[in-house]
C-alpha cells in the first residue's frame, strides 16, 4: 500500500471547507488502526464535499473499500448457513455497510465499527428472512409459524393426532384467531410453480398445455404510480411554498443540492437537511392512514 500525501492521525471533528484527501491505492490493504484514523478526515470531507462530484464518489469509495473488512467480520457467524450463499451474505452485508457509511456522522462521538456492524447484520438477517420464505410475511408471524410447528410436535405426542385450533391456542395462551393467522401465514414458507399445468391429464384426460401463470392477472405498474400522486399531490399543497419550491427542484427540475442551495442563498448542507426532513414528513403522511 502507498499513499501520495501523509494524512494526519487525528481528524478533525467539523470539516469547515473541502480538503485535498491522501490518495490511497488499495484501501482494502489498509491496517484497522490506519483506517480508523483516515476514516474520520474522510468521513468529515463527506459531510462538505458536493453529492455527485469526483471528490465525494473518491472519498466514499474509500471508506467503503476501508470498512470491507467489517463485512467478513460481520459475515462469519452465518458461515454454517452453507458455502454456497457466502457471496450472497457478502453482498448484502456490503449493502449494509454503504447504507451505515451514508448515514454516519462524525458529531455523533461513537466509533464508526460499532455504528456500522448492526446496520451489516441487520441487512444480511433482512436476506435470510425474506430469501426464506417464498411468500414475503410480517416477521412476527414468522416467528408464530415457528412456535406453532414446535407446538403441533408436543400436543401430538400428548394427543395422538394432530391438535385442533382450540387445542393451539390453549396451549400457547393466545386466540384462536391468532393460530389461524398463524396457519394461514404458514403457506407462504413453500409455493408451487406457476408454469404447472392446469388441470392437466387428471382432469380433462389430456394435457391442454394451459398453466396458472396464463389465468394469473398481472398489477398495472401505472396504478400504483397514479395512487402515489393522488395521495402526494394534497401532502405538497400543506408545505410552505419554500418547502414546496425545494422539493420541485429537487424531484421535477433534478437540480443538485448545491444548485438549489445557490438558487435559495442557502448552504448545501442546509438543503441536504431541508430534504431529509421534507422528505420524512412526506413519507410519514403517505403511510398515515386517512
Amino acid at each position: 500500500m502507498s499513499i501520495s500525501m501523509e494524512a494526519t492521525t487525528e481528524a478533525p471533528s467539523r470539516a469547515v471547507a473541502p480538503v485535498a484527501l491522501p490518495q490511497i491505492d488499495d484501501p482494502q490493504k489498509v491496517a484497522p488502526k490506519d483506517a480508523r484514523a483516515m476514516g474520520a478526515l474522510f468521513f468529515a470531507q463527506l459531510q462538505v464535499l458536493e453529492e455527485g462530484t469526483h471528490e465525494y464518489q473518491y472519498a466514499r469509495n474509500t471508506l467503503i473499500e476501508m470498512n470491507l473488512s467489517l463485512v467478513q467480520f460481520a459475515a462469519k457467524r452465518f458461515r454454517n448457513r452453507g458455502d454456497g450463499q457466502m457471496e450472497d451474505i457478502i453482498q448484502v452485508g456490503t449493502i449494509g455497510l454503504i447504507k451505515a457509511i451514508d448515514r454516519f456522522e462524525l458529531s455523533r462521538e461513537v466509533e464508526f465499527t460499532s455504528f456500522a456492524i448492526p446496520y451489516i447484520v441487520g441487512e444480511i438477517k433482512r436476506f435470510f428472512r425474506d430469501s426464506t420464505w417464498s411468500v414475503h410475511v410480517p416477521r412476527r408471524l414468522q416467528e408464530l409459524r415457528v412456535t406453532l410447528a414446535k407446538a403441533k410436535e408436543e400436543l401430538t405426542s400428548t394427543l395422538g393426532r394432530d391438535p385442533g385450533v382450540a387445542e393451539f391456542a390453549k396451549h400457547l395462551d393466545i386466540t384462536e384467531e391468532e393460530v389461524i393467522e398463524g396457519l394461514i401465514a404458514s403457506n407462504g414458507y413453500t409455493a408451487g410453480s406457476i408454469d404447472l399445468p392446469l388441470g392437466g391429464t387428471e382432469q380433462g384426460g389430456s394435457d391442454s398445455g394451459t398453466s396458472y401463470a396464463d389465468i394469473t392477472g398481472d398489477c398495472d405498474p401505472g396504478m400504483e404510480l397514479v395512487e402515489n400522486l393522488h395521495t402526494l399531490a394534497p401532502l405538497l399543497e400543506t408545505l410552505e411554498d419554500r418547502d414546496r419550491e425545494i422539493v420541485r427542484m429537487r424531484f421535477g427540475q433534478e437540480m443538485t443540492q448545491a444548485q438549489i442551495g445557490e438558487h435559495l442563498g442557502i448552504s448545501q448542507m442546509h438543503v441536504s437537511r431541508l430534504l431529509s426532513r421534507l422528505l420524512t414528513t412526506l413519507r410519514e403522511g403517505m403511510l398515515t392512514p386517512n
